[in-house]
């Protein structure tokens, strides 16, 4: 208990407790929705939707563990147990579907998908509780337009994140971060007819021009000007000496978008990013 008052006391100014904010970014008709789709059916525990999705988002928007959402909710007004809000998170699935898909219907893709499925794909650690390093991974892929999970599959620690784990089908569009920017995911992605889009990662993702010689994008990008946007159609060859068109896309930032990018970035990005 005294843990997790401190945490509390940790996160007082989290985004989560300026609600009056984060309330005017929901669509229209959300409470009601919450009644109607069940998620407040038999929960004697909260009063209206408002405290339920309120105490749903310290567990799925901070990432609060139960227990502590459980502690922390307390200070919202609602006494409920880590048990009450698991069993109310799981009544809550098809109402937090639907405000994820009304608030992502707000927003368009910055260019059209032409009826193109695009799908995120990431993975994230598992750690059991008690565990001191993590325990499982999960593999996963969200369906962009309607931000359901397509795809997911549990291993354990000592299996790498891999695109050659995410079946393919043709016409799909994965977009990854720089963990899947390699030739093995490329052709694996290519050879099933889809097409991916990563961050560049120059060690893992050799890049050569039409002549055969390898490109050294650092070289390419130091003319370019702030803002300046730029593309070079480039390939890279899969294990079989077989060669996969691309194109690399480059950006320059300010520096002081860059240095903010830095200071966010986790140890292991930034590991990462100076290998870069």
């Amino acid at each position: 208990m005294a843990y997790a008052a401190r945490v509390v006391r940790k996160r007082k100014d989290s985004p989560i407790d300026n609600w009056a904010v984060l309330r005017s970014f929901l669509p229209a008709g959300w409470e009601a929705k919450g009644r109607q789709s069940g998620a407040l059916r038999r929960a004697r525990d909260f009063p209206d939707a408002e405290s339920l999705l309120r105490v749903l988002l310290l567990h799925v928007g901070e990432g609060c563990s139960l227990a502590e959402t459980a502690v922390r909710a307390r200070q919202l007004g609602v006494t409920v147990s880590a048990v009450a809000v698991f069993k109310r998170l799981r009544a809550s699935e098809q109402w937090l579907r639907w405000l994820a898909e009304q608030m992502r219907g707000q927003q368009r893709f910055a260019l059209p998908s032409q009826g193109r499925v695009v799908r995120l794909v990431d993975g994230t650690s598992v750690s059991e509780p008690g565990s001191t390093g993590t325990d499982w991974r999960v593999h996963y892929t969200l369906n962009l337009a309607n931000l359901q999970c397509d795809h997911f599959e549990l291993t354990d620690v000592k299996s790498g994140e891999s695109l050659r784990r995410i079946p393919v089908h043709a016409g799909d569009i994965l977009i990854g971060d720089r963990l899947y920017a390699n030739a093995a995911a490329a052709a694996h992605v290519v050879r099933a007819g889809g097409d991916l889009l990563v961050r560049l990662h120059r060690t893992a993702l050799p890049l050569f021009d039409a002549a055969n010689q390898q490109i050294h994008p650092l070289h390419l990008f130091r003319p370019l000007r702030v803002g300046q946007i730029q593309q070079w159609l480039t390939r890279t060859s899969d294990a079989e000496g077989r060669w996969i068109p691309g194109r690399l896309l480059a950006v320059r930032r300010s520096a002081q978008a860059t240095r903010g990018v830095r200071a966010h970035a986790t140890p292991r990005q930034k590991t990462s990013q100076g290998r870069q």
